[in-house]
């Protein structure tokens, strides 16, 4: 998480350079520029934006404390990034540029809370009830119009649905989620 972070954070004092170079933009990837299904993940609209998704990488590990290596935390995040970059570019021809960490941050907490949840731990629980009931509210109504204001642009709350499916794909089929159940 302190890699990820400190990679956003330095991404971030390049700024409009970083984001033109590394964002998801569907020109760029209709030109062969792949790279961006990673790095738009690590660019964020501007501090704001960075800062948000940081605290939420410290809600993670706050809530979701259970150590993973960094080998599965490396195939995890790029399991989502190219997860969520790839459903954009397939399901939401809408959206040409997309930047940020969210939809890859809502998979990591799925992936942290359901075998925690499945274990019997209540604030897991809740903390997935909620997040299912966030992601229904943002497709149904959108993202709130402050939260754009607060970082500066358009919320894709479809990277934060297909962050959630992308956690679970991988939850299912890498067997992650069966880690939380207890054997009797």
């Amino acid at each position: 998480m302190l890699v990820i972070a400190l990679v956003a954070t330095i991404l971030e004092g390049f700024g409009d350079s970083a984001r033109r170079l590394l964002s998801f933009d569907r020109a760029g990837l209709a030109s062969w520029e792949w790279w961006r299904l990673l790095t738009g993940h690590f660019v964020h609209l501007g501090g704001y934006h960075l800062g948000l998704n940081l605290l939420g990488l410290l809600a993670l590990q706050v809530l979701c404390p259970k150590p993973v290596r960094a080998r599965e935390w490396v195939l995890r995040v790029i399991w989502l990034a190219l997860f969520v970059s790839i459903a954009l570019y397939a399901a939401a021809p809408t959206v040409g540029n997309y930047v940020g960490f969210s939809g890859v941050l809502h998979g990591l907490f799925v992936l942290g809370l359901v075998p925690m949840a499945r274990e019997g731990d209540r604030i897991a629980l809740v903390c997935l009830l909620y997040l299912i009931g966030k992601i229904v509210w943002e497709q149904v109504m959108g993202a709130p119009v402050s939260d754009e204001h607060a970082i500066g642009g358009h919320v894709v709350t479809l990277a934060h649905l297909f962050g959630t499916l992308a956690a679970l794909v991988y939850g299912f089929a890498f067997g992650t989620f069966r880690t939380g159940v207890k054997t009797q």
